[in-house]
């Protein structure tokens, strides 16, 4: 079977985004573009003197072959939906902030920040580069919010507003934490700077200064210990209700316990506390809860179906268009979907001829016809030119019911608090010591029982058991994101580390959504007659003529005249030398219907059939080998909306004994799941459509594959960049050696406390022994953990 390969060699290749350019005719001076809008976006760029940003990176464009229309931000016009988008607005400015998910290097940080040159109505627009985000600060007397948007998408860089937009914010940073953190660190900073005459030794005639640096330490740590450690109590408080003690609860005891016996040493005039003992534990945890919080911020994991339907839709009145939000779209409303839209409804179609794309509901990859009269769903894309639909069902009870974003997931397993190792019985062994010792004391000498309890719960305080938990966790979580593999919290590496069974989508997932496979099969084509279809599949918008113009890389220069696209089942032209082809499915080419599975193009030269351009899935890059590493040590499955033409392929790639099923719905997908956690699988799913969104909440690891140039992904517990794929095994690997690194980190922490607890039962502890034993356990144990999760990764290449 000979197949066609694609012409790459010698190939010129756009000044603005480095695709193959199909031909050479647009170009400006020396530089070539594929298209006009990348010719366009130069242009912009070169009258605002803002062509640094192509000597930043090479071809950092993105490419422009898709046109927006005209009136697409029209919506942006209307003050009820303004008013729902901005964060700030006065007389003479408006803030708002736009989501990006083109952006991706150092050349679009810099022309974004200098958006005030292209559009001078702009004040300043500020990137958050990891949310794919700019915050916009513009005059309303020069530009408008439309403007602005339309002159981001002239640029190449269209935002991308949802419905999802209309939910009400999550909050940044909780601000009351940031507030303890700094006092934490204030008082912390200068207790150590007043206790330095204290670990140094003071002579005998300045006895009276060092009091007053104790009585300094006592002021400076009471706001420390009411104020800086309320996380704390309130975290302890909450378990104690739920009837547990979590890891908090200990550290806010010896916080309360190291307060009380050195303020007692104060003012007695015995000695100088532990204060800087204290206030240095609250403010390194605050530390890392301030930056866990902030990690997790950068990604959203709880995307639901209004993430991927547009904030506004075009609602026919009297032959007007008027942009109407989702929520106020009514059933008996008539919608204008304009090409590449989504349909945010279920109705009938009432006007046009619809060509609907389901992949990303369904998973199915052959987009479906639709004749006047017939009922469409919610989630399809339409494809080619206008429709309009009458409103039958409005979401979200359109969406729901067909396609199971939310379908019964409350089976789901609960989270789990994070906890370190045997941590029950380290609270039982904290507690049951220090009650021993007070019982001993109090019948052998009680001015020894106090001391002897206070230095117990300093030493056996669990902060380098939770130091190193906390850090170990947090630089996996680093690596892991410096590899393009985002989780949701640390409870995701547990979770990892416990997985039986792996399922995967097909389409989308292990397959590439933008590639295909196309081999010919019939009478040879010279290479004229290949340059011949080309240049008439390239006049199509239809995604199998693309592909197909797109896989030849002929079509230079050759003209087509008297083109007709016959929606959804062909199209047909004259070339430059009288030759009628035409290009389409069996029945429009042959005049018969097709006794072969899968996708096939037929094509046909002055009314005699030639033969078929067969369309099989591309698998991903190393999808081979990492399948054949996964199943021998976890159980495989594959899941796909599509049909079966794929069952040998994958059959070679998974092996006989892996379960592959097909024509699975959305519904069947969770099913699946939870019929594997029945039979006691730990489950992790990796999905990339909304129609996985079901299986992939139910699963206990779900994780949604993401193109690098979209961060649109359903709800998960973790996202992974599409080219990191092949590397899954690794990534794996390593959330395993991380639960072993931290038992060995608890093993150090034990050994330092028994070393410690030799001195504190027998209340002989001295304050320089406790003082260099607790910040040594810790540091130690961060050198540890830290050390070893890093040369870890840096020994699996990551």
């Amino acid at each position: 079977m000979p197949t066609i390969q694609p012409v790459t060699d010698n190939k010129t290749l756009c000044y603005h985004c480095g695709e193959p350019c199909p031909n050479e005719k647009i170009h400006i001076a020396e530089k070539k573009f594929c298209c006009e809008g990348c010719k366009m976006v130069y242009q912009i760029l070169n009258e605002n003197s803002l062509c640094d940003y192509y000597s930043l990176n090479e071809n950092p464009g993105i490419n422009q072959r898709i046109v927006v229309r005209k009136d697409k931000f029209a919506l942006l016009d209307d003050e009820k939906i303004k008013t729902q988008l901005i964060s700030f607005k006065d007389d003479t400015q408006i803030h708002i902030t736009f989501y990006l998910p083109q952006m991706h290097c150092s050349s679009c940080l810099y022309l974004l920040e200098n958006l005030h040159r292209v559009n001078p109505g702009v004040v300043s627009s500020k990137v958050n580069f990891a949310r794919k985000e700019v915050d916009i600060v513009l005059l309303t007397k020069e530009t408008s919010l439309r403007k602005v948007a339309e002159t981001l998408t002239s640029i190449g860089y269209e935002p991308y507003i949802s419905l999802n937009d209309l939910k009400e914010k999550r909050p940044a940073i909780d601000k009351s934490m940031v507030y303890q953190l700094g006092i934490a660190g204030f008082c912390f900073g200068n207790i150590m700077l007043l206790s330095f005459p204290e670990y140094l030794g003071i002579d005998a005639s300045e006895v009276g200064l060092r009091a007053v640096f104790r009585w300094l330490n006592f002021v400076l740590a009471i706001p420390v210990l009411l104020y800086s450690a309320l996380p704390f109590y309130e975290s302890s408080w909450k378990s104690i209700k739920h009837k547990f003690l979590n890891i908090d609860a200990p550290i806010a005891l010896a916080i309360i316990i190291t307060f009380v016996r050195s303020a007692i040493e104060v003012i007695n005039g015995t000695g100088g506390g532990y204060f800087d003992s204290m206030t240095g534990i609250v403010f390194f945890m605050l530390i890392g809860r301030i930056i866990q919080d902030k990690t997790y911020r950068q990604l959203s994991f709880e995307r639901d179906y209004t993430s991927y339907f547009p904030i506004a839709i075009s609602v026919l009145k009297d032959s007007k268009e008027i942009p109407t939000t989702l929520p106020e779209i009514k059933t008996g409303d008539t919608l204008l979907i304009h090409n590449e839209e989504l349909i945010p409804a279920d109705g009938i179609l009432t006007k046009g001829k619809a060509f609907i794309d389901y992949s990303f509901v369904t998973g199915e990859s052959i987009p479906v016809l639709k004749e006047m009269g017939e009922l469409v769903y919610a989630g399809g894309k339409q494809t080619e030119g206008n429709i309009e639909i009458l409103v039958v069902k409005k979401l979200p009870k359109a969406i729901l019911p067909n396609y199971g974003t939310e379908m019964n997931l409350k089976s789901r397993r609960k989270i789990n608090f994070i906890r370190p190792p045997a941590e029950p019985v380290f609270h039982l062994y904290c507690f049951t010591i220090a009650a021993t010792t007070a019982v001993y004391w109090q019948i052998n000498d009680p001015s020894k029982l106090w001391p002897a309890i206070t230095s117990i719960f300093i030493i056996t305080c669990p902060c380098a058991l939770l130091l190193s938990n906390t850090f170990t966790n947090g630089n996996i979580l680093r690596i892991l994101g410096k590899n393009r593999f985002y989780l949701r919290s640390a409870q995701t590496i547990e979770d990892i580390a416990r997985i039986t069974h792996v399922v995967f989508d097909k389409t989308g997932t292990l397959t590439s959504a933008n590639q295909q496979n196309i081999f010919y099969e019939g009478d040879g084509l010279t290479e004229q007659e290949l340059n011949q279809v080309a240049s008439i599949a390239s006049h199509s918008s239809h995604p199998l003529s693309r592909a197909l113009s797109k896989h030849l890389g002929y079509g230079k220069d050759e003209e087509v005249s008297q083109f007709h696209e016959n929606t959804g089942r062909g199209v047909q032209g004259i070339t430059d030398d009288g030759t009628f082809l035409k290009l389409g499915s069996a029945e429009f080419v042959t005049e018969q219907k097709s006794n072969t599975s899968g996708t096939n193009v037929y094509i046909s030269m002055n009314d005699k059939v030639k033969g078929r351009f067969v369309f099989s899935n591309q698998y991903r890059e190393n999808v081979e080998p990492l399948l054949h590493s996964l199943k021998r040590h976890y159980n495989v499955s594959v899941l796909s909306g599509d049909n079966d033409a794929e069952r040998e392929n994958l059959k070679k790639l998974v092996g006989e004994k892996s379960e592959l099923l097909f024509n699975q719905k959305p519904e069947d997908k969770l099913q699946y799941i939870k019929d594997l956690q029945i039979r006691g699988e730990s489950v992790m799913m990796i999905g990339d459509g909304l129609n996985d969104a079901g299986a992939l909440k139910q699963s206990n690891v779900g994780i949604a594959i993401s193109e690098q140039t979209n961060n649109f992904t359903p709800s998960s517990d973790a996202i992974i960049e599409a080219k990191q794929l092949p590397r899954l095994t690794r990534f794996i690997r390593l959330c395993i050696a991380n639960r072993k690194i931290i038992i060995a980190s608890f093993v150090l922490s034990i050994v330092y406390n028994i070393i410690g607890l030799y001195f504190a039962v027998q209340g002989t502890l001295s304050p320089v022994i406790a003082a260099i034993l607790m910040p040594s356990s810790s540091l130690s144990i961060l050198l540890l953990t830290f050390g070893s999760s890093s040369l870890l990764s840096k020994n699996m290449k990551m």
